[in-house]
């Protein structure tokens, strides 16, 4: 058994995962999983700088982590940063925060390297069981990319796009610096014009028609899992594997589209980091599903930062 801290720095949310691994049964045991909304890519698609008070708020959060990790005392540690910081012009200054708070310096992976993980944090536990027929179709959407895995056991095929929650929300939905809300038919219409384009990309490398069970990933997926589950609050376990249909997802994607930040705040189960970057999520997740033609999703509460952990066990 060994004790390992995984943290996963994507563009809108930092999370950590510190858990004892037993590679022999193929287990992972929870000690400890949070996630806080940083919003590390602010602004960085239009800079191409990452912002002062994100780097702030990031490294805010990598000490409350620090603190974790030393309480529980996992004897190995790897951080992995993805979309945002690896965008960024001014990465180094993030690398050296990094190290100094958590004294392990940040690997900023590749998109292929990215894809690897998620797939294998969200697929491990699924051979064997619930008759989920292979291959599956891992989609990691996140705050400035979305990955695209294919495999049965292993990765067949993967790409990852940028397309995320962040990203097009920043691109196409922000007018004098405020979210359009609810946005207005052109923009959504640029939005689909925009993932449209990311999937005939993704579809160049990756066999998307060959998967016969699509399997998503990260907040935008999970959240609106709570939703069609009408959750009273945030629930993990019974998001976990969750399956929601193509129509249902529809139904949510639309309504959030139409809806006022009031609105969506008042979902119950909405974090408040996700009320404005939400509806654009959602709209990856549906386009998706319409060119795969998928009839429902598979919702995985593990995902990179299981592979993460597993990759250092």
């Amino acid at each position: 058994m060994t004790r390992v801290a995984a943290v996963d720095c994507g563009t809108n949310s930092i999370r950590l995962l510190v858990a004892d691994a037993d590679p022999e049964t193929g287990e992972l045991t929870d000690l400890d999983r949070r996630m806080t909304i940083v919003r590390l890519g602010q602004g960085v698609d239009r800079t191409g700088r990452l912002a002062p008070e994100a780097l702030e708020r990031t490294f805010a959060a990598c000490r409350e982590y620090a603190g974790v990790i030393r309480e529980l005392g996992a004897t190995r540690v790897r951080f992995v940063a993805t979309s945002a910081s690896r965008d960024a012009e001014n990465r180094d200054e993030f690398v050296r925060g990094v190290v100094d708070i958590l004294g392990v310096e940040p690997e900023v992976i590749t998109g292929d390297q990215e894809a690897e993980f998620s797939f294998t944090g969200a697929t491990r536990e699924l051979s064997g069981g619930d008759h989920l027929e292979k291959p599956y179709l891992v989609v990691d959407i996140g705050g400035g990319s979305t990955e695209f895995v294919v495999g049965d056991d292993h990765v067949g095929a993967a790409r990852s796009v940028d397309i995320g929650c962040v990203r097009l929300t920043e691109r196409h939905l922000v007018h004098d610096g405020k979210v359009t809300d609810p946005p207005a038919h052109e923009q959504v219409a640029a939005i689909r014009t925009d993932i449209a384009a990311a999937l005939d990309l993704a579809a160049e490398t990756v066999p998307l028609d060959d998967a016969r069970t699509l399997v998503g990933l990260a907040g935008s997926v999970t959240t609106v899992a709570a939703i069609a589950l009408e959750l009273p609050e945030y629930d993990s376990a019974r998001i976990h594997h969750s399956r929601i249909s193509r129509a249902r997802v529809r139904q949510i994607t639309e309504w959030l589209l139409s809806s006022s930040h009031a609105e969506r705040a008042e979902i119950p189960s909405m974090h408040p980091g996700r009320v404005d970057v939400i509806g654009a999520g959602a709209l990856v997740l549906l386009s998706i599903m319409e060119r795969t033609g998928a009839e429902e999703v598979v919702v995985s509460e593990h995902d990179i930062l299981d592979g993460i952990a597993w990759s250092i066990a």
